[in-house]
């Protein structure tokens, strides 16, 4: 199996198919495993690699650096270990905001990014306290249930039911994510981003509403927002098909612009 030692951990990667890079990561708790739609709808035209960041999946799960610095140190170094050539980054959620750091801080080794219902600034708006309280007392009462409130409603229960066990899966170190996101917000660095980037976002999303994406669009130059109609915070699990074109419509702005490969 492919695993990266990085920095303080060990990464579990998979790396397949040839042509423009694509980089996925994937929200908070789960895995590369969410990508699965993706991995088969892009590897016959493209170079597709998922990670499962520290503390997550098959990964490792160590008690420190699980800050969006520790992660995006972990991505350069996977980046050039596997000398990915400039890879669009994709990142869901939380992951849409390692994808967007990594163009701040590193705008030469990547090509675009596409923030797949990423919480930017949100979580400085609610009660984020509160979660890490509930998580602390009760992991397993917490987690189930909040994560069913991530999918429209209709959504199957064994997508909801198996999201539920790779969070609980995963180690209590990646709750430092939840207590440094209050303290998080990318806008003021948007008007300067060097990489073009892209805002896909469930229309029915409920822990991150559309109007957070089309704030950050908004002051991004370049930036568009695709709205997934009938889709909560997993557009890319919930309605593959739709996702899947929006991506490659993103792809393809991003090829014309000249920013990234051209995709097919």
């Amino acid at each position: 199996m492919p695993y990266l030692d990085v920095n303080d951990t060990t990464l579990y990667y998979e790396d397949e198919g040839t042509g423009p890079a694509l980089l996925f990561l994937h929200g908070w708790g789960t895995s590369g495993r969410t990508w699965g739609a993706q991995q088969a709808g892009f590897v016959t035209n493209h170079r597709v690699v998922t990670v499962d960041w520290r503390g997550c999946g098959r990964s490792a799960r160590p008690a420190r650096g699980n800050t969006i610095a520790g992660v995006v140190s972990d991505l350069v170094a996977l980046i050039g270990a596997l000398r990915l050539d400039r890879p669009v980054v994709i990142g869901s959620s939380v992951g849409g905001a390692f994808a967007t750091e990594l163009a701040v801080r590193h705008p030469e080794l990547i090509g675009g990014v596409v923030s797949v219902d990423g919480p930017a600034y949100w979580p400085s708006s609610g009660p984020q306290a509160e979660l890490l309280d509930d998580l602390r007392r009760d992991r397993a009462g917490t987690v189930a249930g909040w994560v069913p409130g991530w999918y429209a409603p209709g959504t199957a229960s064994a997508l909801i039911d198996w999201t539920v066990r790779q969070i609980l899966d995963s180690g209590v170190y990646i709750d430092d994510h939840q207590a440094a996101a209050p303290d998080y917000d990318p806008r003021p660095t948007l008007p300067g981003l060097r990489v073009p980037i892209h805002y896909i976002h469930g229309e029915l999303d409920v822990p991150i509403p559309l109007e957070v994406a089309r704030t950050c669009a908004a002051l991004t130059p370049g930036a568009e927002v695709t709205v997934i109609a009938g889709s909560g915070h997993m557009p890319h699990q919930e309605r593959p098909t739709e996702f899947n074109t929006a991506l490659r419509t993103a792809l393809a702005r991003m090829a014309r612009a000249g920013a990234a490969p051209a995709t097919s």
